[in-house]
Formats: structure tokens, sequence, C-alpha cells
């Protein structure tokens, strides 16, 4: 199992990095929190790594913090989240937000998640509330990328996180409206606080 990647990235977007190691590309799935992380392509990276075998298939997620992948793997433990829906949970709310939510029983905080209704919301409190370490989570984060991204690149990244395309465009044209030029990270996780009422 890999459990750790070292190396240089290739290329990164908010749902996945391409990690060279030793001259091998490997395709690496990753939570929003991850992509804010990462820096320039060409940069060195290091990935913490959970392996996912199917028997069709064998699939990598990477996490910047040991408390991201200590979650995801927990989320992954609770019936019906597969390893796609626990990481679009992390990619919809910070990690101590969500251990928090869970903890105080916060439905209406976790069914503003993408992809999290009711019975999931449900789910998550009973089966962790009691199970959940205190996860010391990155609070803030260092983006070194500076790309000012058209409006349709955001549109897409939220599509890929399960937002409507009118939804996704209401927390995009509020992001832009108060910075126009701004990071795309910045930009992104601005409209993901917008969206998620916060």
């Amino acid at each position: 199992m890999i459990a750790h990647l070292s190396g240089r990235l290739l290329s990164k977007s908010p749902q996945e990095a391409v990690v060279d190691v030793q001259g091998v590309g490997y395709r690496v799935f990753i939570p929003v929190s991850t992509f804010y992380r990462l820096g320039d392509e060409g940069t060195p990276v290091n990935l913490l790594i959970h392996t996912h075998v199917r028997e069709d298939a064998l699939t990598l997620f990477g996490f910047e913090s040991s408390g991201e992948r200590v979650l995801f793997e927990k989320l992954i433990g609770v019936a019906g989240i597969g390893p796609k829906l626990a990481l679009n949970i992390l990619s919809g709310i910070e990690a101590p937000e969500l251990v928090e939510a869970i903890r105080s029983q916060d439905l209406a905080r976790l069914t503003r998640t993408p992809g999290v209704g009711k019975k999931t919301a449900e789910r998550l409190v009973l089966e962790l509330k009691d199970k959940l370490p205190a996860l010391a989570l990155a609070g803030e984060v260092t983006v070194t990328t500076n790309p000012s991204p058209a409006k349709e690149d955001l549109l897409s990244a939220l599509a890929n996180l399960g937002y409507s395309r009118s939804e996704a465009e209401k927390g995009v044209d509020r992001a832009l409206r108060d910075d126009e030029h701004g990071r795309f990270e910045d930009l992104l996780r601005r409209s993901l606080r917008i969206l998620s009422g916060r």
C-alpha cells in the first residue's frame, strides 16, 4: 500500500494532482483544502496517501495533513459513504468545522455540504460523534499561485464539487464582485464560503 508520495508537482486542479516520483506520474485525488496548499507546478510536493483498492481499480487519495487523512478514513468507514463522497465532503467544509458539526450534531450545517442529505448527515453524527479524535487541522493556508481565472473556471470547479450551475453562479458572481482580480484559490474559497452560508 502507498502511504506517502514525495516528488515534483506536475499538474493540479481542485480535484486532483499528478506527482512525479522519479519519472513515474501518480494521479492523486485531493480535497480543495489540499489544493490550496500545493505550490506551483514543478515545485516539490509531499502528500500523505490513502490507497483505495477495488477489484477493478487502485485509487490514490492525497492529503497535506495527517488529521485530514484520519478524518477521510473515518468518513469512508460510515455506511453509504465512499471515498469520492468523503473527498467531496472535505472539499465542501473545512475539516475542523466538519468535526465540530458532527460533534454538536449540527445537521443543518452538514446538509449544506454538497452530496450530504439528511439521512447521510444523521448517519455521520450517529457513527462518528464519539469517534472523532481532537484533530489539530490546518488554520491559514498559504498559496503561491496567482492566476486570474475566468468565471467559467470557477463554475467548472464548483460543478465538480456537486453544485448546480445556477447555485454556483450566485457564489461566483458575489466572489468576483468582491475581488475581481483575485487568485483562483482565493476566489474558489470565497465562493464556497458564500455558498455554505458563512
